[in-house]
């Protein structure tokens, strides 16, 4: 029987036990014929390398905050499914398909292009993610050194400009806390 090739009750006529893999074994053996995938083994390639912490990159997956739309809209990400030009090319074997990117035009249009490389969303759409983000990160330093007192959600914090507040008054010590400010640089 194909479908299982570890222990199962057909199994148990073989008379040397030694021919069972250990989990050890057999975990690796997954590993690798997943690695070795065109498409999905993109993962454990980027899990491997000797920057990325592993356990850090996986910890979404059990932490347990997130919606299960959510989840499943991330794990389709990783795992490469979205219906991007590329995947309609080379997955779903389209070969009719222009795999250029719809914005740019100039570069295969694939995850890791669309998130992070397309000139033509630099400007707006990673500029807006990064945005989305340091304003999470302001209110959050915010909130741990007291700047702030207001608890609402994420989405609908505006930061201020300058936060102030003196920690102590005879020694002058004050904790500042600036959002993005654009300055004119006037070189003449």
């Amino acid at each position: 029987m194909k479908a299982d090739d570890r222990c199962t009750p057909l199994d148990l006529v073989r008379e040397n036990a030694n021919e069972f893999p250990t989990d050890e074994e057999y975990n690796n053996k997954v590993k690798r014929q997943w690695s070795q995938k065109a498409l999905r083994g993109r993962h454990p390639y980027d899990l491997s390398q000797q920057y990325v912490d592993t356990e850090a990159s996986n910890k979404w997956l059990t932490k347990g905050d997130l919606f299960a739309e959510t989840k499943g809209f991330l794990t389709a990400l990783h795992g490469q499914v979205v219906l991007t030009r590329n995947y309609k090319k080379h997955i779903l074997k389209q070969p009719d398909t222009d795999e250029l990117c719809r914005r740019c035009g100039k570069e295969s249009e694939t995850i890791q292009h669309i998130t992070a490389a397309c000139e033509q969303l630099t400007p707006t759409e990673y500029a807006k993610r990064h945005d989305g983000l340091a304003k999470i990160i302001h209110q959050k330093l915010a909130e741990a050194a007291e700047l702030i007192d207001d608890k609402s959600p994420y989405y609908k914090y505006t930061p201020t400009n300058v936060l102030e507040k003196k920690i102590s008054s005879c020694a002058g010590i004050a904790a500042y806390l600036r959002t993005k400010q654009y300055l004119l640089m006037d070189r003449t």
